[in-house]
């Protein structure tokens, strides 16, 4: 069933789990997670970051992944991540999603603000959830121009209280696009910010923690954590596997079963790691 994030992430915020939001790239790999949703009866949002959104516009990507969630027999939030402007927000809703990320987290603080609140009044008048990010999760990329700093816990407080977001994203540690679970989790600093705010929790960059990590920060309340490099890593592999080892074949439906099996089988275990299916 399609759902917006408001309720997934307030039951997971006062809950010893955390719900994962999962980058998506089209049909196969977000047939492949909601299958793994069902077969624990556990909600489940499906995102698609900048990549996605270059490759198929709005409107085609958020009616596949509108349809997926439609028929799901779970709650399905389908939620545009890293969103970077007004427009973007608008298009993402106009396509049917039913949470959008702004993320001002390069900007100064107070323009961060104003233009979380602009989005944040425009998407709950349609009843679109809002998250937005204070601090910045870097980027293990190079190639990706984007500051690293640590969310200061009272700027936190400031944030969520102006903005009126519905979950807030912040920086303890992590990297977006880690390869290996290499992340130095800041729990001081989380601990100050659970104290300082009651809004919902977002752990970006979530491929490189630890799984004695993720189980550790659903007992927090951290409501959402991110995963999108695990998957595409686990797709990616299989699927150069499955052509290699059948070099006549080049029917690409029949190249896709393996790697949407070895998405669900992954898909699954990162949802056990973090409370969900119990």
């Amino acid at each position: 069933m399609l759902v917006n994030m408001k309720k997934i992430v307030e039951d997971a915020a006062k809950s010893n789990y955390a719900v994962p939001g999962f980058n998506v790239f089209g049909y196969e790999d977000a047939a492949a997670i909601v299958a793994a949703a069902e077969e624990l009866d556990c909600p489940v949002i499906l995102m698609t970051n900048r990549d996605a959104v270059a490759h198929m516009p709005f409107d085609i990507l958020g009616g596949v992944l509108r349809g997926v969630a439609e028929n799901a027999k779970v709650p399905v939030c389908v939620h545009l991540d890293h969103g970077k402007t007004f427009e973007e927000a608008v298009k993402a809703i106009k396509a049917g999603y039913t949470s959008v990320m702004y993320d001002g987290s390069q900007l100064p603080l107070e323009e961060n603000i104003k233009n979380t609140k602009e989005i944040v009044r425009m998407a709950h008048a349609v009843g679109v959830t809002v998250e937005a990010e204070i601090g910045s999760v870097g980027y293990n990329d190079p190639s990706i121009e984007a500051k690293a700093v640590y969310t200061e816990p009272e700027e936190a407080k400031k944030f969520a209280e102006e903005t009126g977001v519905d979950a807030l994203a912040v920086a303890i540690g992590t990297l977006h696009r880690m390869e290996t679970q290499a992340a130095k989790i800041q729990y001081d600093r989380l601990d100050k910010i659970q104290e300082l705010t009651n809004v919902p929790i977002v752990i970006h960059g979530s491929t490189g923690i630890t799984d004695d990590d993720l189980q550790k920060l659903a007992k927090y309340r951290v409501a959402k954590i991110n995963i999108g490099t695990a998957l595409r890593m686990v797709f990616g592999y299989k699927l150069r596997e499955t052509i290699e080892a059948n070099p006549k074949e080049f029917d690409r439906i029949k190249f896709f079963k393996e790697p949407m099996e070895a998405v669900r089988k992954a898909a699954k275990e990162k949802m056990i790691l973090l409370g969900l299916g119990k």
